[in-house]
């Protein structure tokens, strides 16, 4: 016997079936066709199995759920030992993380390794690291100092494992990364372009906006799919936008873009969206603008971070313009390491801070661990959200269309799977790393490490080779995380996004909220 544990009457009906046909996919077809019978075996308790007999028991429900239901219907967390075997199946590999990452720098960026931090020559500790602990992580973060790399930890507690801290106020990270922004926008694409090219070839920037009426002026509408010969259309025309505000309360910034006209439709740049968004000013056009970098009545200058976060303007001006310096002269060897981020918004913080890393030519420097190289998709375990009563319209701006309007959690999300959103289906077999509860219905196996699942995770590797030899081809190769060539976006034209006034970046204060969104895993 093995390390495996299994459920004792599903294991023995297991045996039963496929004894008499001598086929591990067929038997486990009739055991679970068989409803009644198999829902009457499960949950009772496990006992141990040889490891070879766990792998053909896991890889025979693979391959029949595969044949029958769809690879999609096959899932597993990305932190699941069989996360890689699942996503080269096809399958669906599950993030309980915000999808940030996914939305802006593509759906199979893996980022750096470990080891690739000790050649960076500039890392942001960003969140709660779990500083106060030698991590697995430490020896590279230690070995990159040696080698002149400046490491600024950035969190609610200090550390000694930096160089500089910015302690801020908890919730407030995404201050402070608007307000970073609203400097490399300035500096290094107003006053000076030493990113416009890689702008152009590697974003989303140059990209027509359609703009549509509302009330006395416009709002984003969706993306032309087209690329503008220039960053900015800057010199023309020009209109005012109606943009998002949560700082004060969910409200309404008024700022001008220069516009082009395309027929009837009046169009911009997303980097002139983006540009209105942080408040960089440029003459001539209409709207309410920061006066300067100590205004600290507009956002997202760095004196309105201060009263936000506590960290002084000086402080954020210094390391945005540390920020900018070292990927121009290194060519983009930058990197933020991500922590926890505690509050409900921690997708729009996320999303904040990987504009640094977009606009800086450091695409790659997102080092956010457990990264698969496959793709995410957010996992919606429906039976966990219950009805709340939780008006998830609070999340939206002062202009959304109201599509969420005194609506609960469950009906939003029931609505996201039923239009075909881009989230996994229930799944009918699951990998699940640790205990969750309440346990997914319909599952017909649970593969997990909790005494209610069915089966422990096997040997990834002896589940691979008993998928292979039961499907009658090769075993699938691990994919070898490359991104996906693509332009990474800092418009997420996506309806849920424009809906909670978030298709570009925003800040949301830390509070109450509502800690649910479409875009996130619900477990």
């Amino acid at each position: 016997m093995g390390g495996s544990q299994v459920n004792q009457a599903m294991v023995r009906l297991y045996f039963e079936v496929r004894d008499g046909l001598r086929d591990p996919v067929a038997a486990w077809a009739k055991l679970t066709g068989n409803s009644q019978q198999y829902v009457r075996a499960r949950g009772e308790r496990r006992v141990p199995l040889d490891d070879g007999t766990a792998a053909e028991l896991a890889a025979a429900a693979i391959v029949h759920t595969t044949a029958r239901h769809g690879a999609d219907r096959v899932a597993a967390l990305a932190t699941s030992p069989l996360a890689r075997l699942v996503g080269g199946l096809g399958g669906a590999v599950l993030t309980e993380h915000p999808c940030a990452p996914e939305q802006v720098l593509g759906p199979r960026f893996a980022g750096p390794r470990a080891e690739d931090w000790a050649r960076a020559a500039y890392v942001l500790l960003w969140g709660e690291n779990n500083r106060l602990v030698r991590t697995a992580d430490t020896p590279w973060v230690i070995a990159g100092r040696y080698k002149g790399q400046k490491v600024v930890a950035i969190g609610t507690h200090p550390t000694r494992l930096s160089d500089e801290t910015l302690v801020v106020r908890p919730g407030t990270d995404g201050a402070l990364a608007m307000a970073m922004g609203h400097v490399l926008l300035k500096e290094f694409f107003v006053d000076r372009t030493p990113f416009a090219g890689h702008a152009m070839e590697r974003t989303d920037l140059p990209f027509l906006v359609r703009l549509q009426p509302r009330q006395d002026a416009y709002v984003p509408g969706g993306v032309l799919g087209r690329v503008c010969d220039r960053l900015s259309v800057y010199g023309g025309e020009a209109v005012e936008v109606l943009l998002p505000r949560f700082d004060d309360g969910p409200g309404v910034l008024r700022r001008g873009v220069p516009v082009l006209r395309d027929g009837d439709d009046l169009v911009t740049t997303v980097f002139d969206l983006l540009l209105a968004v942080y408040g960089v000013a440029r003459p001539g056009l209409p709207g309410e603008w920061p006066a300067g970098y100590d205004d600290r009545v507009e956002p997202y200058t760095p004196a309105w971070q201060e009263a936000c976060t506590g960290v002084p303007a000086s402080r954020a001006l210094k390391i945005a313009r540390e920020l900018g310096v070292t990927a121009e002269k290194t060519g983009g060897r930058c990197v933020i390491v991500p922590g926890r981020l505690e509050t409900p918004h921690a997708d729009t913080a996320y999303r904040a801070m990987l504009a640094l890393l977009v606009l800086t030519g450091c695409g790659s420097g997102w080092a956010q661990a457990g990264g698969t190289g496959i793709p995410l998709v957010p996992y919606l375990c429906l039976h966990a959200c219950g009805e709340d009563r939780s008006d998830v319209g609070a999340l939206s701006w002062a202009l959304a269309e109201g599509l969420f309007a005194h609506r609960t959690s469950r009906s939003v999300l029931l609505e996201a799977v039923r239009d075909g959103w881009p989230m996994a289906p229930p799944p009918r077999v699951l990998a699940l790393p640790r205990p969750i509860y309440p346990l997914p219905p319909g599952v017909d196996l649970l593969i997990g490490p909790d005494d209610h699942c069915d089966l422990s995770p096997p040997d990834a590797e002896l589940v691979a080779g008993a998928v292979a030899r039961l499907a009658g081809r090769q075993a699938p190769a691990a994919p070898d995380g490359d991104q996906v060539d693509g332009r990474m976006r800092l418009l997420v034209d996506h309806a849920w996004m424009h809906e909670y006034g978030e298709a570009l970046p925003t800040y949301r204060p830390p509070g109450l909220g509502v800690p649910l969104k479409p875009t996130q895993l619900v477990i």
